[in-house]
């Protein structure tokens, strides 16, 4: 087992920037973005809702996500000793089992939090986090198999915050075309954890971690990250149209078109270009959410006026 560097003197307690440095502020945006997708894609008024969605927003982002950074950095402090040594925990900034204890603390926040937003919310939160601690820890330790791992990221990061804030807004669930696309986008994430996985193939491969890169090379995973993105949102593109929602279809349609111009690009250099893929592809990628929670919040709006 790869051995955490100790060039860095120790200390009693981690700093709180290196606090903030573990929970990872830039992975908190996906989540975010999902919950509020799903609060504008269920048509509900915000004016007198936008404390709670707020709330869950920051429940989604900082503390959910955070905790699950948390908890992975801690389970993979070995791995990321070999690929990213300067990180937090390897680098020794955050000493001893400090980083455990950010973790446990920052579940039991999460679930403060969650119950100030009703059960069902809390119920949501509490699957998100046994997820996120399912992901990273052991005995399930999900990661250790890209399909099953990046699946359940992506269901975590995408759909559960979408439905979550969509259920939240209108104190039932949501429509099925909601949550087809809500699940959809999820499943297409997908491809976008792939991306995350080249950056990481040396240490990966070392410690056993069967990311896709490591099960079948740059070039495959790189070929089945692209499939998985491009096929689940040409599925919500036609259940936009088989609504009406021709707008939002439209949108979504000319997202993926520019998507598939800057995967050819990728597909031609995996390792070298999925950092820049990630940038301008999964951008692209989370337009076309937004684009599709506006077609659905005009459809509601349209049912609730013909209601």
């Amino acid at each position: 087992m790869a051995q955490i560097p100790s060039h860095v003197p120790a200390a009693s307690y981690p700093s709180p920037a290196a606090v903030v440095q573990l929970l990872k502020p830039i992975t908190w945006f996906p989540p975010m973005w999902a919950y509020a997708c799903g609060a504008i894609a269920s048509g509900a008024g915000m004016g007198d809702r936008w404390l709670p969605i707020a709330t869950g927003i920051l429940l989604a982002g900082p503390l959910l996500c955070g905790t699950s950074q948390a908890v992975n950095d801690w389970f993979d402090r070995h791995v990321d000793a070999i690929n990213e040594p300067d990180r937090v925990i390897p680098s020794g900034r955050m000493p001893g089992q400090w980083g455990l204890a950010v973790a446990i603390a920052m579940s039991a926040l999460s679930m403060a939090v969650a119950g100030l937003l009703g059960p069902l919310v809390f119920m949501a939160a509490l699957c998100g986090l046994a997820l996120a601690w399912g992901y990273s820890a052991p005995p399930f330790r999900f990661k250790q198999n890209g399909w099953i791992g990046n699946g359940v990221v992506g269901l975590s990061y995408e759909t559960l915050p979408w439905i979550t804030a969509a259920t939240a807004a209108l104190g039932h669930a949501p429509p099925t075309i909601t949550i087809l696309v809500a699940l959809l986008y999820g499943l297409g994430a997908h491809g976008i954890l792939t991306l995350n996985d080249f950056k990481s193939i040396r240490g990966d491969r070392e410690m056993g971690v069967a990311s896709l890169p490591v099960l079948h090379g740059p070039d495959m995973a790189a070929r089945i990250a692209c499939v998985v993105m491009a096929t689940t949102q040409l599925g919500v593109i036609l259940l936009l149209a088989q609504q009406g929602l021709s707008t939002g279809a439209a949108l979504v349609t000319l997202v993926l078109v520019l998507q598939g111009l800057c995967m050819l690009r990728f597909l031609r250099d995996p390792e070298g270009k999925a950092v820049w893929y990630s940038a301008f592809g999964v951008g692209l990628y989370v337009s076309g959410m937004m684009a599709a929670a506006i077609a659905l919040r005009e459809s509601s709006l349209a049912a609730m006026t013909v209601g």
